[in-house]
């Protein structure tokens, strides 16, 4: 169940990494930010806490089964 919802989240960011309702947009976040760079970064922010539950959750055992095993 829980490798599933990892899963879908993989997805989920694979399709909002298309930002396309921020395309048109040209407003500045604190003054000097664009929008589109800050999404960024918290997208950026996102992914690599994604990567590191499905490293600790998703990680197939089989794998680390061969490294003890050689």
């Amino acid at each position: 169940m829980r490798k599933r919802l990892l899963y879908a989240a993989v997805l989920i960011v694979a399709v909002v990494h298309q930002d396309f309702w921020l395309w048109d947009e040209r407003n500045l976040v604190f003054g000097f930010l664009p929008v589109e760079l800050l999404f960024h970064s918290l997208y950026t922010l996102a992914v690599a806490v994604l990567m590191w539950l499905l490293a600790k959750y998703a990680w197939p055992e089989d794998l680390e089964e061969e490294e003890d095993g050689s």
